[in-house]
């Protein structure tokens, strides 16, 4: 799960908080000390620490937490929103600029991912109904070229690339291709290396002073922690850049670069790779990572993801069938197969209010168990998948022999079952509140 380590660290230490009738400033001390402990463990920059500390404290003893009713939520709250001010506060479009196309340079050392976010990031707009044009100017890395292209077929989009030529004269060919077929964006691959150094940056200033690039974008890989804030402020230094892209944010179980690139470099991150495949990026919203962490959820995101691949009378019909107590073993077999398309199950779930991540240890479906799944419920009678109460332990080995499982397995897909039934009962009910119900739930 995401973050879940500091998650796991801050949920605790802020629930104990919640617990008081009322605080006092040794109370705040010993639960900021120990916020500090878990923001550090989450190689979290110790400056942007101390920053994020001072301003939590000097909000958490003001007068209105002293004469709060509910002193303990008040500083959760405080701490919500500077989570999410120290990520940037709120979500950062891309530029556009005022006489298309709109040149977008992506930089980035090498191995963070820079080409498949191009073909990610050139997908996403195209969705957006933009009209981009992808760039291979890295002419170093043999497989480069082509790993851009095989992207640019899976989403159906042009890719430009020049042999013979060098990556300035690349770059410049591919912003008057752009203009000759009316692209609106152009996203320019760029060359990385292993480490900064002068030949790499000197190659990416010619690139900028020749298109003059309304975004320069970097890359880095949210796994390496504090090495990708280093990475940023050096790249920052030298070319001036307008934003951030993190990569592997899906894999990063602690958190130390997202919480600190914006403050160490003062620029925003825009987007998020959240896994390999190409609708694996997403805009960061720094608010609703901060309430993710904090285990308020991120409905709006969960929503976002489940409306791009759910079919809206499909979603009120299954709604309505939950909230009747209807929902049968066939629906729920349904479900996960529209929940594989949807990405990781314990990202998916990490979304929702009140999840904890000790709750998602473990909590994923690959092939092998979907295939399992899909047998022991085909096993079943009709009368057994919509009335499943029924299955006692003679029906439980039937199926198991039927499916060629153990019986453990039966046992455990039913409770998986039952567990799910309630969650998606609570999350249909939300709809009776006020929520639109376009989820499949």
């Amino acid at each position: 799960m995401l973050f879940s380590n500091l998650s796991e660290r801050l949920q605790d230490t802020l629930r104990r908080l919640r617990g008081k009738g009322r605080l006092t400033e040794k109370d705040v001390d010993e639960a900021l000390r120990e916020v500090k402990l878990a923001l550090l463990e989450a190689d979290v920059n110790f400056k942007v620490v101390r920053i994020f500390i001072n301003r939590v404290k000097e909000r958490a003893v003001g007068q209105d937490v002293v004469r709060s009713l509910t002193p303990g939520q008040m500083v959760v709250k405080i701490v919500h929103e500077e989570l999410t001010r120290l990520m940037g506060e709120k979500a950062e479009k891309l530029a556009v600029s005022a006489q298309p196309p709109t040149v977008v340079l992506i930089v980035g050392l090498q191995g963070a991912g820079k080409t498949s976010t191009v073909g990610k990031l050139g997908g996403l707009l195209k969705k957006e109904g933009r009209r981009p044009l992808l760039v291979a100017a890295d002419i170093y890395r043999p497989a480069a070229i082509r790993q851009l292209q095989i992207l640019g077929e899976k989403a159906g989009l042009p890719v430009y690339s020049a042999e013979g030529k060098n990556p300035v004269e690349i770059a410049v060919g591919a912003v008057a291709r752009a203009r000759e077929t009316n692209r609106d964006y152009v996203l320019i691959d760029t060359a990385g290396r292993l480490h900064i150094n002068e030949e790499l940056m000197g190659e990416l200033e010619e690139i900028r002073q020749a298109v003059n690039p309304d975004e320069i974008l970097l890359v880095v890989d949210a796994m390496t922690g504090q090495d990708a804030v280093n990475v940023a402020q050096s790249f920052h230094e030298q070319l001036a850049l307008t934003g951030l892209i993190l990569t592997k944010l899906d894999s990063d179980t602690r958190g130390g670069a997202a919480l600190s690139i914006r403050e160490a470099t003062g620029q925003p991150i825009k987007f998020v790779g959240v896994g390999e495949k190409m609708e694996n990026i997403e805009v960061f919203h720094p608010e609703r990572l901060a309430s993710r962490i904090l285990g308020m959820g991120d409905i709006l995101s969960f929503i976002e993801k489940v409306e791009s691949s759910i079919k809206e009378d499909q979603a009120l019909e299954m709604m309505k069938r939950i909230q009747k107590d209807q929902f049968t073993l066939e629906d729920f077999l349904g479900q996960l197969r529209q929940m594989k398309k949807l990405g990781p199950l314990d990202q998916l779930l990490s979304m929702l209010p009140g999840i904890k991540p000790q709750q998602l240890k473990g909590v994923q479906i690959d092939e092998k168990e979907m295939k399992h799944i899909e047998a022991i419920i085909q096993s079943m009678t009709p009368q057994e998948r919509r009335e499943p109460q029924i299955i006692n332990a003679s029906r439980r080995r039937r199926i198991a022999r039927g499916s060629g499982v153990s019986v453990q397995e039966v046992n455990r897909l039913l409770n998986q079952f039952e567990q799910s039934k309630k969650m998606m009962k609570q999350l249909a009910n939300l709809g009776k509140g006020g929520l639109k119900p376009r989820f499949p739930f």
